[in-house]
């Protein structure tokens, strides 16, 4: 049987650096919804066309369509294996949708780690990071700074925060996500499928807790 798993955290919690990492070791296809919406568009294919006339007006993209693009990638031979879900299902009615689509793939969600960071260590994390003007490189004034203040250290560009960086902002996305996934949360809780992992270890730690979870569950 294939292997599913879905990976939660907020925005500054690590999970993009662990779900690459992730991929690598268990050898599942990293699928990213934001990945997706932007290949679909950027191919022009019929559901990217719908997605972008709900996004140019300002529009949420429906379930259908974004459930049409995921089940589209999952049956790709590269995701025969299973997958790493990443930015999706973001509601219990997407993870219902999400459980009868794996069926028809002969699988279901075997796990769903949850990287959990507290809202101040998130806020700390995010509204310390500077990118390069150039080409996008990103430091942090505590856990990574340039060598010399507001200069990139590998182009020698600018250093700029961008404005979904700064203390408001981040403090809104903090507050918007936890609103938004505590249900989904809940539902996974319930199924008993939530693995809760400490993020606020140090990476090397994140990755061992997470694949020692996750070993036991797939």
């Amino acid at each position: 049987m294939p292997t599913y798993v879905v990976l939660l955290g907020p925005p500054g919690a690590g999970k993009g650096t662990q779900a690459q990492i992730i991929s690598k070791t268990m050898d599942l296809p990293h699928i990213s919804s934001g990945d997706i919406f932007r290949e679909n568009m950027k191919n022009q294919t019929e559901l990217g066309r719908q997605a972008k006339g709900y996004m140019d007006r300002g529009e949420l993209v429906p379930d259908d369509l974004t459930i049409a693009m995921i089940r589209e990638r999952l049956s790709r031979p590269d995701c025969a294996r299973g997958a790493l879900l990443d930015g999706f299902p973001r509601t219990p009615p997407q993870a219902q949708a999400l459980d009868g689509m794996l069926a028809e793939f002969n699988g279901r969600v075997n796990a769903v780690p949850y990287i959990k960071v507290s809202e101040n260590v998130l806020i700390e994390r995010l509204t310390g990071r500077w990118t390069c003007r150039a080409q996008g490189h990103v430091f942090h004034e505590k856990f990574n700074p340039p060598e010399k203040p507001g200069v990139c250290d590998y182009d020698g560009s600018e250093l700029y925060q961008r404005d979904d960086d700064k203390a408001e902002t981040v403090a809104n996305r903090i507050k918007v996500y936890f609103a938004q996934t505590m249900p989904l949360i809940d539902y996974y809780q319930k199924a008993g499928l939530l693995i809760e992992v400490d993020g606020a270890q140090p990476i090397e730690k994140v990755t061992a807790d997470l694949l020692e979870a996750l070993q036991a569950r797939t």
